[in-house]
């Protein structure tokens, strides 16, 4: 063998000694037997490596991107004292809440999870439950939080769980259980000389008939104001905000499996008729076009959930609450709205996020959140603190809040939600017009989103 060719064998073996000391894991020693020439003669040489033990992240800052729908200041400052919290704990992770507007946030968040920019973690709501666990965006929370005794997931509402649950995997935890109820504004019902709602309750005269015709009265007893507002949402983005007219005869948006729309049946027709005649015959709900918020003292009546509540503190009126009106087949199960906190897949901090999410849903912080949001954890919702930490419940409020978590029913959701409320929006045009044909639309309107439900 002549030198040059040694010379390489050798220069090619320190190489790949090297090379295999580098990747070798911590505290193992390779050795390397490496032969060279000398003066014309052979030797061998032994060259021992320890290779460099891999840096430790783990202390690495850390910035967790976190969107969210609100633009409330005492929302935000909430949010902003956990994460504080979180952050005495971890020196090292911040967390940024970017907030989204409430129509633009799936579109927004779904642009940057296919444009490769996902966020760590963040607010969902209960219609993308469906379509985001089956397109697998979303981390499976169960394994770090049921292992973890003192989180307790066992004390999570199994039945608020539901949405988010797939076998053994966790795919979002409820920070907000909420139930429809019907505000109300005592002055302008004392304007319009009739009764309270909470009175017709206690009475057994509070009907949904009953509700029109106190928007009526109030409209009529007060130039300028609406009877109920449903908000410019139901006419633009969200048709399920009218879910309450919908189930007040027993109606439905579709089949509880996913297959068969509801909405052109006797009974969905007949609480959509009644919606419709309240909009353009008494003319006490507000049309398409018009802004009208509850909180100013410009309508009699207004759905809202917990989170609605706060603003009201300061408002100019008397005001408070009470559940969902009577239908023909008794009370009408208020509609709960659900929202969750989700670890997206693609996070690049995905282990440190769900740390996050585990802090941020413990009791602790569920009993802080709750000052606004109804909890999903059962010793926090059975404790009284709704009312203790929410200044705008008082002991009566508070009933009506827990009775509607025990008896109400998530909204609409479904695998191609975007896709159905997209037909539903289009059909929907021709039916907030004064001389719609409500039966034809809402057939139009099954025909049109019958693909997407199709099993």
């Amino acid at each position: 063998m002549s030198r040059k060719r040694l010379l390489q064998i050798t220069v090619l073996t320190l190489i790949s000694g090297l090379v295999l000391a580098a990747c070798a894991p911590q505290e193992v020693v390779r050795t390397v037997v490496v032969t060279r020439v000398v003066e014309g003669e052979v030797q061998e040489v032994v060259i021992t490596a320890t290779p460099e033990p891999e840096p430790d992240r783990s202390k690495e800052p850390v910035t967790l991107r976190f969107p969210v729908w609100t633009g409330s200041e005492a929302h935000l400052s909430l949010l902003n004292g956990i994460a504080a919290a979180y952050q005495e704990e971890h020196p090292n992770v911040s967390v940024q809440y970017d907030t989204i507007a409430f129509s633009d946030y799936q579109s927004k968040v779904t642009i940057r999870l296919a444009g490769g920019d996902p966020p760590d973690a963040g607010w969902l709501m209960e219609r993308a439950a469906p379509s985001w666990i089956q397109a697998g965006v979303l981390a499976d929370l169960g394994p770090s939080l049921k292992q973890d005794p003192e989180y307790d997931y066992a004390d999570l509402s199994e039945p608020a769980l539901g949405l988010w649950l797939r076998g053994e995997s966790v795919y979002g935890i409820p920070f907000s259980t909420s139930p429809e109820v019907v505000m109300y504004n005592r002055d302008l019902f004392e304007a319009a000389g009739i009764d309270t709602p909470d009175v017709m309750l206690a009475n057994g005269e509070w009907t949904w008939e009953a509700l029109a015709e106190a928007a009526k009265a109030i409209a009529d007893a007060t130039p300028g104001t609406y009877g109920l507002t449903v908000g410019e949402s139901l006419y633009t983005d969200a048709p399920f905000d009218m879910i309450g007219f919908l189930r007040a005869y027993g109606g439905e948006a579709w089949s509880e499996d996913g297959t068969t729309c509801l909405l052109n049946t006797p009974e969905s027709v007949k609480g959509i008729q009644l919606l419709h005649d309240m909009i353009f015959v008494d003319e006490s709900v507000e049309p398409p076009g018009e802004t009208v918020r509850f909180a100013t003292g410009n309508a009699g009546m207004a759905f809202g959930l917990l989170s609605s509540l706060g603003e009201l503190q300061e408002g100019p009126f008397e005001w408070d609450i009470v559940p969902y009106p009577s239908g023909p087949a008794g009370p009408t199960a208020p509609a709960i709205g659900q929202a969750v906190v989700v670890v997206f897949d693609k996070s690049p901090n995905k282990d440190v996020a769900i740390d996050f999410v585990a802090f941020m849903t413990n009791k602790e912080n569920v009993a802080k959140l709750a000052t606004f949001f109804p909890p999903a954890r059962l010793s926090v919702l059975n404790s009284g603190i709704l009312a203790e930490m929410s200044p705008a419940l008082n002991d009566k409020r508070e009933a009506v809040i827990i009775d509607g978590i025990s008896r109400g029913r998530i909204r609409p959701s479904h695998p191609e939600y975007a896709k159905i409320i997209l037909e539903i929006v289009s059909q929907f045009g021709r039916l907030w017009v004064a001389d719609a044909d409500v039966q034809a639309v809402l057939d139009d309107t099954c025909e049109a989103i019958a693909p997407y439900l199709a099993p």
